[in-house]
């Protein structure tokens, strides 16, 4: 699948599911497996800095992050998702939202100080150049806050496997482990991350295993890093 059908295959399932997503968001965010996501980004970003939220769908998220005290843009590929998320800007004037393509941000370089991409860097069809892009809107010094599914996250059965009977998929297969070393070969230092464990999973009765293996029983595997340079 090239990148055009890609983004294109991408933005039609999203807009598809979109009303699924917004019903279901708020819970996700407030008591399921985004709940830890803005304590974790809020204990090592200073409040107040300009935060692109990148794959933002309905916008919950960035309503999250706002009202921790951010500067948010949220940002997504699907119209639909964008319209939704429009509707929660009434009460939050440090909150608005734009469809643009993660491959070229509607943003300035270096005009961010941060960045949340909360599971959807394995929804596009070249990482690489999107971690780059991400990149070049943050300012030096600037930190971006990742998830990324887990090997038997629900979302990757969902949208995953079917590329092995032959079928064009909009998810790629990196894991965690994969994420964290491009990561670094692209200028990022890390500096926190963290597990959301998949349900019925204990992290812990698990102190004895290496990092690899907690993340292979994870939901999700949160990162939070630092562009290098000074401000």
């Amino acid at each position: 699948m090239n990148l055009h059908t890609w983004h294109k295959e991408t933005e039609k399932e999203w807009d598809a599911f979109a009303p699924i997503w917004a019903k279901n968001s708020q819970e996700m965010w407030e008591t399921g497996s985004r709940k830890s996501i803005i304590p974790f980004f809020s204990e090592y970003v200073p409040l107040g800095l300009k935060v692109a939220d990148i794959g933002c769908g309905d916008g919950m998220g960035s309503v999250k992050l706002a009202q921790a005290g951010f500067e948010v843009t949220g940002v997504d590929l699907s119209n639909v998702m964008i319209e939704f998320a429009k509707g929660k800007t009434a009460h939050h004037p440090n909150l608005s939202f734009i469809r643009g393509d993660f491959n070229n941000l509607p943003f300035k370089d270096e005009e961010m100080d941060a960045a949340m991409v909360i599971n959807s860097l394995e929804y596009t069809g070249e990482p690489l150049t999107v971690m780059k892009e991400i990149q070049r809107v943050i300012k030096p010094g600037g930190y971006a806050c990742f998830a990324i599914l887990g090997p038997t996250a629900e979302p990757r059965k969902k949208f995953s496997f079917q590329r092995l009977l032959g079928d064009k998929v909009i998810m790629n297969t990196m894991q965690p482990w994969e994420f964290e070393k491009m990561a670094a070969e692209t200028g990022w230092k890390a500096i926190a991350e963290t597990g959301v464990a998949k349900r019925g999973v204990d992290y812990n009765k698990l102190g004895h295993f290496s990092k690899e293996l907690k993340q292979a029983v994870s939901f999700m595997w949160l990162f939070l890093l630092q562009k290098e340079g000074v401000q």
